[in-house]
């Protein structure tokens, strides 16, 4: 929700964060392996990985999203979707409801957990490439906070107690999760981050600190952020303004998994997203190039849901390949 504007592009502390690529499933039901309770499956439990169906290059977002329609993806937090080689948890789903007879509004953001499925593959090569040394360092340091869980946004400050308990359910201490990305500034989304003083930080330039050590991250040359096989972070800008960002999880059992912070507040969010935005024009071309990558979306007040592209069925094919332009 709208508290504040992102100035620029997101920063890192202490290091960065990450996600997404090609992937995906074409079932309408939902798999046996994804459940709506319990802790994440043990080690080698993963689902099945899928490939995309569409080029890495060439697709049209915007023809794309005349082809899509979406529909919520059953099951209530802890929402636990099983991959290779990354599971994804939702842990706390965002609201927004009206408040009063003010115009009002009582809202709180979506909490996402991502855990790597240990395996023999290692270190993906394409998470390092050339640059600076200072570039390379915020890659190393990303690929170690990687290494453990990842939380996407934190919910406001009167969370804090849910939040500390879905941790708990999946057998999670604060001190565990090895990095934190916040989708955008606002409180709702960040409001718990001093429950995380040793985690690396990926936050918005406009939540940095004088004195702080920053990592450049790429972002602003247009490059996603990638640790490993189907993670990474796109800037995904408009609702905050310049910085914000989304995570992708690709090979999960549903395909790739678009944590999407406001980019969009719930399915069927209408315009109603617009008068939130800091930059409307650029949050619709982050929403159309999420349509066109994403099997299933995480949005900042709402429940998951599923992108469905064609118009009958055994064409509902996921495109679930390109990273959103910049």
């Amino acid at each position: 929700m709208n508290e504040g504007a992102s100035r620029s592009t997101c920063a890192v502390v202490k290091a960065t964060a990450m996600l997404g690529a090609p992937a995906h499933a074409r079932s309408h039901s939902l798999p046996p392996e994804v459940t709506s309770a319990g802790r994440f499956p043990p080690r080698g439990c993963a689902g099945p990985r899928f490939w995309a169906l569409f080029p890495q290059t060439g697709i049209d977002s915007e023809a794309m999203t005349c082809l899509v329609r979406t529909e919520p993806l059953p099951g209530t937090p802890p929402l636990l979707i099983p991959g290779d080689p990354y599971s994804v948890c939702v842990l706390l789903r965002g609201y927004a409801e009206p408040e009063g007879d003010r115009g009002a509004v009582r809202a709180d953001g979506s909490v996402t957990l991502i855990v790597p499925t240990p395996g023999p593959g290692g270190r993906d090569p394409a998470a390092s490439g050339p640059g600076s040394p200072r570039g390379a360092e915020a890659r190393a340091a990303l690929e170690r906070a990687a290494a453990g869980p990842v939380l996407v946004d934190t919910a406001g400050p009167w969370s804090r107690g849910a939040l500390l308990e879905a941790l708990s359910g999946q057998g999670l201490a604060p001190g565990d999760v090895g990095l934190v990305v916040a989708t955008h500034g606002h409180s709702d989304h960040v409001g718990n981050l001093g429950l995380f003083p040793d985690a690396c930080l990926l936050v918005s330039r406009d939540l940095c600190l004088p004195g702080g050590t920053y990592l450049p991250h790429g972002l602003a040359e247009g490059r996603p952020l990638r640790l490993g096989p189907g993670l990474e972070v796109w800037a995904t800008p408009g609702h905050g303004g310049a910085g914000d960002v989304s995570v992708a999880v690709a090979g999960t059992a549903l395909g790739t998994v678009l944590v999407a912070g406001d980019v969009f507040e719930r399915e069927g969010d209408g315009d109603g997203w617009r008068e939130l935005s800091e930059d409307p024009a650029a949050q619709e071309r982050s929403r159309r190039r999420v349509l066109a990558a994403a099997d299933v979306v995480v949005p900042g007040h709402g429940g998951p849901f599923r992108v469905v592209r064609g118009d009958g069925p055994g064409d509902d094919r996921g495109a679930g390949a390109n990273p959103p332009e910049t």
